[in-house]
């Protein structure tokens, strides 16, 4: 019987698991996975953009930054502290208003919280939002366009920053795979840090959501700045670590009851 060959993102993962063993060298890696030298050097070239390796002559170094698992992966933790996040976000909506809902795990639960809502308008670059909307028809869903990433299955580009500078929404409700006081929210990649910091700005009132495991934490090497006041909706799962944050003048806290 024929073993079916993985699909790039399978080789990917695989890939990377090799570097983290030691094996770096290209012509190693492509003996080990069946492919070309060349198709080698593209997915590490991928997995350095993605901030997962350290690209060298002739191979790649681990990048010592976490993996990132997929969106499903992700929003099977801390399920409970995510839906109590969202839903304090969704009630910060009132009829008639311009929501911008950042891609991630919590942004998409606020997306299912306002799903039976009326009067809205829903901007979005991620996928689950879209998929959690799409049959609400009084909402209307205006979806930015570019090029859909995974695992995290945001839709990011040019287009999409191009487009957020003709929209002004009342709210603006991010995701974040880690945040520190000291350098903001913690992004995967350079595109997704850059297009967070744009959409940061872009509304009346912006929002940071999160989980309490989010706290103090830094998987990536790619951050926004959070450089304008706004506010940290987080369950209360972790009260030292909120408190660690410190006092910020341009930081507002919302700490949700999870019980």
């Amino acid at each position: 019987m024929t073993v079916p060959r993985p699909t790039t993102t399978q080789r990917r993962t695989l890939l990377l698991d090799a570097v983290r063993s030691g094996e770096g060298s290209i012509q190693q890696l492509a003996d080990q996975f069946g492919v070309s030298s060349s198709t080698i050097r593209r997915d590490l070239s991928e997995l350095a953009r993605e901030g997962h390796v350290v690209r060298t002559y002739g191979g790649a170094l681990d990048s010592a930054h976490s993996v990132e698992r997929t969106l499903r992966e992700k929003d099977a933790s801390n399920a409970a502290e995510k839906d109590a996040v969202a839903r304090a976000a969704a009630e910060l909506v009132a009829d008639g208003e311009v929501v911008l809902l950042d891609a991630g795990t919590t942004t998409s639960r606020v997306a299912r919280h306002l799903a039976d809502r009326s009067g809205l308008t829903v901007v979005t670059n991620g996928l689950t939002v879209v998929l959690a909307l799409a049959e609400s028809p009084d909402i209307e869903l205006v979806i930015l366009g570019g090029r859909l990433r995974y695992p995290n299955e945001a839709i990011l580009g040019r287009s999409a920053e191009q487009q957020l500078r003709h929209i002004a929404p009342d709210h603006v409700f991010l995701g974040a795979d880690g945040l520190t006081a000291q350098r903001g929210i913690c992004s995967p990649t350079l595109e997704q840090a850059q297009l967070k910091h744009q959409m940061l700005h872009a509304g009346r009132n912006s929002y940071v959501l999160m989980d309490n495991s989010k706290l103090d934490h830094a998987p990536f090497a790619y951050w926004t700045p959070l450089d304008r006041h706004h506010t940290l909706v987080v369950d209360d799962g972790r009260p030292d670590a909120v408190e660690a944050l410190g006092t910020d003048p341009l930081r507002s806290l919302l700490v949700v009851s999870t019980s």
